[in-house]
C-alpha cells in the first residue's frame, strides 16, 4: 500500500474521540456575575473548577470550542510528571537539592492524578505500566546510563538499563541502541479522563459554556469584566488555563508560551501476535531524538499510536501524518503495509525555561506551560492554582516549585513562534545524522 493511499482515507479526528468525543454543553443564559471565571475547559481549568465549586464559589468555565476540543483529548495519554530537563542536567544547572525537590513534586503530581481518578470514579484505563526510553544512538545510550545511575542513587527509582542485544524484551525493533526502563510512568485514555472530570465538575455545580470565546478581560475596581462570544459578565477572580491555545486576550502570557504542534497517527487494528512482538510489555515509549517520537499501545492493546514533531509545520493532519508514518516504518519496518485509521494534531504549550508555571499577573491567575507533559501537570497545577486563589495553604501549595517562579520571555517574541521551522529543520537534520 502506498503512503498516498494510506493517507487519503484516515479520519482527522483523534482516535480517542471514538470513545468520548467532545460535545457542546446545553445552552444557558450567561450569568451577570460569578465568583470565578475560568478560561479553558481542559484538564487544568476543570481541575481548578472542581476545587473552587466544592469550596462554595460560583464558577463559570468558558471554552472557545466544545470542552475538551483541544490538547486534553488530543494528547498521547502518557503520564510522567517529568519536565523537559533530565535529572543530571537539573543537578548541573540548579543543584542536587532543587533536582530532588522537583522530582518529589512530580511524584506528588502523579499521586494527585491517581487520587483524582479514584476519588471521582473515572474509568479511563490508567495503568502505571512503565516507560521504555529508547536510545537513538550509542551516545544517547551512554547518557541514559548516567541518568539512570543518578536517578537510582539519589531517588531510589529502580530504573533499569536494557542493552541493545536485549531490547526485544521491551520493543520489537532493531532501530534503537538499547534504552532505559522508567517504572514510575504510566498511561491513560485522555478523552475518557476528560469526560469523567467534566462530569464531576458539572455535578459539583460549576457551569460550563461551549463556544464562548473570551475576547477581552478588563479590570474594573475590584472585579473583572470578561467579554465573551455569548456576552459580557463580571467576575471577582479570573483564572486562565489555555496553555498551547493562549491567545491575544492575555498578551503577557502569550509572550511566554510557545505553541508547538504535535501530531499522532493510529494504525488499524493489529493482530495480537503483532502487538505482542512490537510492544511485549505494553509500556509507554519515548525516544531520545531531538524531535522525539512518543508511542504506545491503544488502551485496549489493539493498535499502535505514534506521535511526534515530524511534520510539525504542516497544517493538514494527513500530510503531517505522512511524515510520522515514515518515522513509524523506520522504527517498525513490518508495518510498511499497515493502514492508518486516524491522523490528528493539537497544540502543546512550551516555555523558554522548560518549566510549567503557576502565578498571578495583573490580578489574573494562571497555570500553564506544561511542555508536552500536561496529563500529569495540568490537573495538579490547576488544583494548586485554585487553592492559591482561595488563599488556602496545603502541602501542595507550600512546596510548589512552579508557583511564582520568574516566567521568562524573549525579545521580539509576541506569541507566534517564527523561529520554529528553522529549529525543526535543524533538529531533524541532527537526528538523521544521529548527532
Amino acid at each position: 500500500m502506498s503512503e498516498t493511499a494510506q493517507f487519503q482515507a484516515p479520519s482527522v479526528e483523534p482516535y480517542w474521540w471514538s470513545d468520548a468525543k467532545p460535545s457542546p454543553r446545553p445552552p444557558f443564559t450567561l450569568p451577570k456575575a460569578v465568583d470565578v471565571a475560568i478560561v479553558g475547559a481542559g484538564y487544568t481549568g476543570l481541575s481548578a473548577a472542581l476545587v473552587l465549586a466544592r469550596s462554595g464559589r460560583s464558577v463559570l468555565v468558558l471554552d472557545a470550542e466544545d470542552p475538551g476540543w483541544g490538547a486534553s483529548t488530543r494528547n498521547g495519554g502518557q503520564a510522567s510528571g517529568d519536565v523537559k530537563s533530565e535529572f543530571v542536567e537539573l543537578i548541573e544547572n540548579f543543584g542536587l537539592t532543587f533536582a530532588k525537590d522537583l522530582f518529589a513534586e512530580g511524584n506528588r503530581a502523579r499521586e494527585h492524578l491517581s487520587r483524582l481518578i479514584d476519588d471521582e470514579g473515572i474509568d479511563c484505563d490508567l495503568r502505571w505500566c512503565g516507560r521504555f526510553n529508547a536510545a537513538s544512538s550509542a551516545k544517547d545510550y551512554d547518557a541514559l546510563g548516567r541518568e539512570t545511575e543518578a536517578l537510582n542513587k539519589h531517588l531510589g527509582l529502580d530504573a533499569e538499563m536494557v542493552p541493545r542485544e536485549a531490547q526485544h524484551q521491551e520493543i520489537g525493533s532493531d532501530h534503537y541502541f538499547g534504552g532505559q526502563v522508567r517504572p514510575d510512568v504510566g498511561g491513560l485514555h485522555p478523552a475518557l479522563f476528560h469526560k469523567g472530570l467534566l462530569d464531576s465538575v458539572e455535578n459539583a455545580g460549576a457551569s460550563i459554556a461551549s463556544n464562548a470565546r473570551v475576547t477581552a478581560i478588563e479590570t474594573e475596581r475590584d472585579r473583572f469584566t470578561v467579554t465573551t462570544a455569548l456576552g459580557p459578565l463580571s467576575a471577582r477572580d479570573v483564572l486562565v488555563a489555555t496553555n498551547g491555545y493562549t491567545g491575544p486576550v492575555t498578551p503577557w502570557l502569550r509572550r511566554r508560551i510557545i505553541p508547538i504542534q504535535s501530531q499522532i497517527i493510529a494504525t488499524e487494528e493489529l493482530p495480537s501476535e503483532t502487538m505482542d512482538r512490537l510492544m511485549p510489555k505494553r509500556r509507554m515509549f519515548l525516544d531520545t531524538h531531538r524531535l522525539h517520537n512518543y508511542f504506545r499501545p491503544s488502551a485496549d492493546g489493539s493498535r499502535l499510536l505514534f506521535g511526534g514533531r515530524a511534520g510539525a509545520t504542516q497544517k493538514d493532519p494527513r500530510r503531517s501524518g505522512a511524515h510520522l508514518f515514515r518515522q513509524v516504518t523506520t522504527v517498525f519496518p513490518e508495518l510498511a503495509s499497515t493502514a492508518i485509521s486516524h491522523s490528528w494534531s493539537g497544540l502543546t504549550g512550551y516555555t523558554f525555561d522548560k518549566f510549567p508555571h503557576v502565578g498571578v499577573q495583573d490580578g489574573i491567575h494562571f497555570a500553564t506551560g506544561f511542555c508536552g507533559q500536561g496529563v500529569v501537570w495540568g490537573p495538579y497545577l490547576g488544583h494548586v492554582a485554585a487553592l492559591r486563589l482561595l488563599g488556602e495553604q496545603t502541602a501542595d501549595t507550600a512546596t510548589c516549585l512552579f508557583d511564582g517562579r520568574a516566567f521568562p520571555s524573549r525579545p521580539l517574541y509576541y506569541g507566534k513562534p517564527w523561529f520554529l521551522p528553522a529549529v525543526i529543520n535543524w533538529y531533524g537534520l541532527l537526528d538523521r545524522l544521529r548527532l
